[in-house]
């Protein structure tokens, strides 16, 4: 478990490894839990029916789209879902496995910072990697995934220690808990990929809503970003020019920008296939069909406005409009519905839960989940595979009282 955030940043066959394993063993421990009449009380959860009506659906779709491969991805994404309840009962339970994990979070968001800053400075991380052509900051990585996964990891590795110092009655402590959070959130924006940034801020604006005592904290560090966003010009010009004025362009025309045309192209799929969607993967494998090359009134796009190639991607960036391509209007409804139910179970704090790190996964699970944002794909352990276990964290972090007496915990 405490191995699993260090491979989903460098090592996603070994992540995908640890995943299975860790589901192979929670199974193997419930079916030898069950011979003195326990170890499947996890079932008995109200998420747990509608996450396996989500993964029948989601197969059933697969299965209708008439190709093997689509249904074989389908059938394996269950151990994704396994993954969350592994984490609630099992992996995660213990609260001294919680502290440790929070460490290697923290190790993790400390780690893509300072090589953040490294390439910054000196030009190169540490494996000789310049920043990108658009001087995007691309952190301990060879590509821009700094921005994507750091926003995955900091709410978990970095909350927990502020929200401590911020509750210590000496000012000195409390300040420090001010400088930790507004440094790490300055270095988001420093790192320059838009949607992180925006994702943060929503971020923080939760805990600031989440937690009336933060507010002042909150407003600080939001005063932060905007001060560094308006430094970029001078610490890094391609930076600015990425973050701020092409994104106010894009914003200005955004449904015939880059990200526009795919939403376009997902939505007229969803349009024509509202009830199975295309099976996994399908706004993959049909994103280049002709018969999706047309506009979308809802949104004002004209056919004459599509341009075939810009349409089309190996996932349509978004996590919604993924399930929702993948498994039409049923499978989407299924999937709010099980996102519900996690933020609803992670929002009761039961007796022996961290209020810091219970407050900070439950912020992180609102960032990972939230529907209006450009996403890698929700089925890859080392991009949405963070969603699914913080949502299994949060939810061990909650410690639900019915779970003290089930044998299986």
């Amino acid at each position: 478990m405490l191995l699993l955030p260090v491979a989903m940043l460098h090592g996603r066959g070994v992540a995908d490894i640890l995943i299975c394993s860790i589901d192979a063993l929670f199974l193997a421990r419930c079916a030898r839990a069950a011979s003195w009449g326990g170890g499947w009380g996890w079932t008995r959860q109200a998420w747990v029916p509608v996450a396996a009506a989500w993964f029948l659906w989601l197969t059933l779709c697969s299965a209708l789209a008439g190709e093997a491969k689509p249904l074989a991805q389908a059938l394996v994404s269950i151990r994704l879902l396994l993954l969350v309840v592994a984490c609630q009962c099992w992996a995660l339970a213990d609260v001294r496995v919680q502290r440790w994990l929070v460490l290697v979070f923290a190790g993790c968001t400390a780690w893509i910072a300072i090589e953040s800053w490294q390439q910054l400075l000196i030009g190169t991380n540490l494996f000789g990697f310049t920043k990108a052509a658009d001087g995007i900051i691309t952190g301990p990585f060879g590509k821009e995934r700094a921005g994507q996964i750091y926003l995955d990891v900091i709410f978990p590795g970095v909350l927990p220690f502020v929200l401590r110092r911020l509750d210590l009655p000496s000012a000195k402590d409390r300040l420090a808990g001010l400088a930790m959070l507004a440094a790490a959130a300055a270095t988001m924006v420093l790192i320059g990929q838009r949607m992180p940034v925006l994702l943060l801020l929503l971020g923080l604006v939760s805990l600031g809503v989440l937690v009336r005592r933060l507010r002042l904290t909150v407003a600080v560090t939001l005063g932060v970003c905007i001060l560094m966003g308006a430094l970029l010009p001078l610490i890094s010009p391609p930076i600015f020019e990425r973050l701020v004025v092409h994104f106010l362009a894009q914003m200005r025309h955004f449904w015939v920008s880059d990200y526009g045309q795919i939403y376009v192209r997902a939505l007229v799929m969803l349009t024509d296939h509202p009830w199975f969607g295309l099976g996994y993967d399908g706004f993959r494998n049909h994103c280049m069909d002709p018969a999706y090359f047309h506009g979308l009134a809802a949104v004002g796009v004209t056919d004459a406005q599509i341009i075939a190639g810009e349409g089309c991607n190996i996932h349509p960036h978004n996590h919604w409009l993924e399930v929702a391509t993948s498994a039409g209007l049923p499978g989407l409804a299924l999937f709010a519905a099980l996102v519900g139910l996690w933020l609803h179970g992670m929002a009761r704090r039961g007796p022996g839960a961290d209020p810091a790190l219970h407050t900070a996964l439950v912020v992180a699970a609102i960032v990972l989940l939230w529907p209006l944002a450009a996403r890698s794909s929700l089925f890859v352990v080392d991009a949405g595979g963070w969603a699914f276990l913080i949502a299994g964290w949060g939810l061990a972090a909650a410690r639900p009282a019915r779970f003290a007496a089930d044998p299986s915990h």
